[in-house]
């Protein structure tokens, strides 16, 4: 993977000087626990029922009353990572391999803190008070700049050690917890802390050396999440924040609080689909088609798309429509396509869909699966394309007594990664998400979803023919008769006729306020007129907000960039797809469209049909639901009564 323009190189000597005490650290040192429980600490039990254990002695002397009393222990990492294996008395691969990886984690982790150090300044503040003439005045932020070199040296070792490990990892996954024995007094009483609770890990879940593996990985996600929160509020950790290292040995960029990961793909087994054998939907695959090839501009020198920075990105959408209209024959034709043109430009592509297996019981473990499945197509260094099929199961609609603590954890989870406050969308990745009944998604989830694709299928005489035609195969004689295959599928035609078709609104609730705001203000020729009409759908859906008029010039920008990038720039990579970011993005500029009213007016209506259809099936349920229920207690009441009078 190619190196980010803006990473300060980390030189092969300075991790080096810190491999001795790496080693040191990881063949023994002493740690009384401050704030994690030792393994073999337990609770002293009551002498008997009622009667509780003696209180212990209380000290009254100042500071020694919050002293921890836990003993010392000897911390020996490689001791406890050789007996992982039962009593093998030579060490397998995966345990040297988890080895090297701690003991370089752990170099790395202090070659980076030193770096900062003297960056920030800590280094003097340091060597002033070694000898003595640290100024008073000075001591706030000399402990506020030793707090924060812990949380660096926590963090790279974290995010060292995930990122060594992640090619040896294998489908055995273990759960370690929170993280407790996070210490911020210096970098090496953090690591300390650390290594103290990695020993503590081991010795609970490693009996093999697949555990092994899965235990250290899991135990280093865990202590990155922990640091990374942390990190949120305390001070002095701009410099680290807004500065990059590259490690060109291990392939690893280190990038303030943001984990690395291996740019690896994921194997599709999925059955692709070409476009022509995708019958109907046409602006659904005309949009998918374009969206693929958006994807293939992200420049992964500046981690950024020009799609994403010009406005014409689509981050989520949703796919809607009945069931058998062709909803994963829509996911498969997209992620063939994607997967074609990063075969192409030897670019890792990375599927994954959130499905029902990711529910479960456990709780909180249904939003870390969702947690996963978002980091997993996010990340950087990849092209991701990530679907929620039959999200309506999935994702728990908030105040609907049937939806299930998992699901509303997946919920919680989807709506703070697609726009929550930390989202940034660089234009590496895509989420779609499809449902037969949208309406049963919650409100805000739903809004989430930049572009909306209506699945409705084969339409047309044209398109059931062709579709009878595709579907049979060719193990027949019959003739196929007066009728031009696949004609009816042109793809450019047929999206402007149904982007016109969006010149009046599809819904009959949409049409009513469509009709009056026209008749009172005239033709929508105007942004002010414009915005009468979107006030008017407010005041017709209370549900219509401001992430709704967000959705629709989003739309708006894509429309402005209505063209496909030419197929001969995805089969010959050097054409676009290689040129530097300011090249692409000058290339695309070339091609945008000038926005039209007309344009705006389609926009607005096909995101308000779908909102109105949406809420009209939500409300018809909600009624129907409501009917039967109270014919229930009708039936119940003339029971009830009947059984008295007997």
């Amino acid at each position: 993977m190619s190196q980010t323009s803006d990473a300060m190189e980390l030189r092969e000597e300075d991790i080096a000087k810190h491999v001795s005490v790496a080693l040191s650290l990881l063949e023994g040192f002493d740690h009384a626990p401050r704030i994690g429980k030792a393994a073999d600490e337990v609770p002293r039990s009551e002498r008997s029922p009622g009667i509780g254990a003696r209180r212990r002695f209380r000290s009254t002397t100042p500071g020694l009353a919050t002293r921890r009393t836990t003993p010392s222990g000897a911390v020996q990492l490689l001791a406890r990572i050789e007996g992982a294996d039962d009593g093998d008395t030579l060490v397998t691969p995966l345990q040297a391999t988890v080895m090297h990886a701690l003991r370089r984690a752990t170099a790395i982790a202090l070659a980076v803190a030193e770096n900062v150090a003297e960056q920030s300044g800590l280094g003097d503040l340091k060597r002033a008070n070694l000898e003595g003439s640290l100024p008073a005045a000075r001591k706030s932020e000399f402990s506020e700049l030793l707090a924060a070199e812990a949380l660096v040296t926590l963090y790279v070792f974290g995010n060292a050690t995930a990122y060594l490990l992640s090619s040896h990892l294998s489908e055995t996954t273990v759960e370690v917890g929170d993280v407790d024995e996070v210490l911020t007094d210096n970098g090496q009483t953090a690591l300390h802390g650390a290594l103290w609770e990695l020993d503590q890990d081991i010795a609970a879940h490693a009996q093999d050396d697949a555990r092994l593996v899965a235990t250290v990985s899991a135990f280093a996600e865990a202590l990155m999440e922990k640091v990374a929160l942390r990190a949120q509020t305390a001070p002095r950790l701009e410099g680290f924040r807004g500065a990059s290292w590259r490690v060109e040995a291990d392939d690893f960029t280190i990038a303030g609080f943001s984990p690395a990961s291996k740019a690896k793909s994921t194997k599709l087994t999925m059955t692709f689909k070409k476009p022509n054998e995708v019958v109907g939907n046409h602006i659904a695959k005309y949009q998918a088609m374009k969206l693929a090839k958006m994807l293939m501009a992200y420049d992964f020198d500046r981690r950024l798309n020009p799609f994403a920075d010009l406005g014409g990105f689509i981050f989520t959408f949703m796919g809607d429509g009945a069931p058998g209209t062709g909803k994963t024959t829509l996911i498969q034709m997209m992620a063939g396509l994607i997967s074609e043109y990063c075969g192409n430009a030897g670019y890792p592509f990375r599927y994954q869909n959130l499905s029902t297996d990711n529910i479960d019981s456990y709780q909180g473990k249904s939003g870390q699966n969702a947690k996963a499945f978002i980091n997993n197509i996010i990340d950087p260094s990849v092209i991701g394309f990530g679907t929620i099929d039959d999200i309506d199961q999935l994702a728990g609609k908030r105040g609907d007594r049937q939806s299930s603590a998992g699901q509303l954890e997946i919920t919680a989870v989807l709506m703070e990664s697609f726009a929550g406050a930390n989202t940034v969308v660089r234009g590496n990745c895509t989420f779609g998400m499809f449902s037969n009944y949208p309406e049963n998604v919650d409100d805000a989830l739903r809004q989430r979803a930049g572009a909306r694709f209506l699945v409705d299928g084969p339409q047309t005489r044209e398109d059931y023919v062709d579709i009878l035609f595709l579907l049979m195969g060719k193990n027949h004689d019959i003739p196929l008769g007066d009728h031009n295959v696949f004609e009816a599928q042109a793809i450019k035609k047929a999206v402007a006729a149904s982007f016109e078709s969006h010149s009046r609104p599809h819904e009959a609730g949409l049409l009513r306020v469509y009709e009056a705001v026209r008749g009172e203000i005239g033709e929508l020729d105007t942004i002010n007129k414009l915005g009468t009409y979107l006030k008017g759908i407010r005041e017709a859906d209370e549900r219509f907000t401001g992430r709704a008029i967000k959705n629709i010039t989003d739309a708006v920008k894509v429309r402005a960039m209505d063209f496909e990038l030419p197929d001969e720039w995805m089969e010959n990579p050097d054409l676009f797809l290689f040129k530097g970011y300011d090249a692409k993005k000058a290339m695309i500029e070339d091609m945008r469209q000038p926005i039209t009213v007309e344009m705006v007016i389609q926009e607005i209506n096909r995101y308000a049909d779908s909102e109105f259809r949406y809420a009209d099936k939500s409300d018809e349920v909600a009624i129907e639901n409501a009917v039967r229920e109270m014919g229930r207690m009708e039936e119940a009441k003339k029971r009830y009564l009947g059984g008295r009078e007997g």
